[in-house]
């Protein structure tokens, strides 16, 4: 467990920095996909899927 945060956090980072960087390049988004990967292997997982689902459902239900 501590050594997936440990990668998570890492993966984060790099991939904040990439974001600030301005351009996403293919090892960028290879880094994001890798991040998305051990967050869903984390105990984080059910509460950013709850979190999107409740931000989805809200976007939905607005009318313009």
């Amino acid at each position: 467990m501590a050594v997936s945060i440990s990668v998570v956090l890492l993966l984060l980072l790099l991939a904040v920095l990439f974001m600030r960087q301005g351009g996403l390049k293919i090892s960028h988004a290879l880094v994001c996909m890798l991040l998305g990967f051990y967050l869903a292997s984390t105990s984080m997982a059910p509460t950013i899927s709850s979190g999107l689902t409740a931000t989805a459902d809200m976007v939905s239900s607005l009318r313009p």
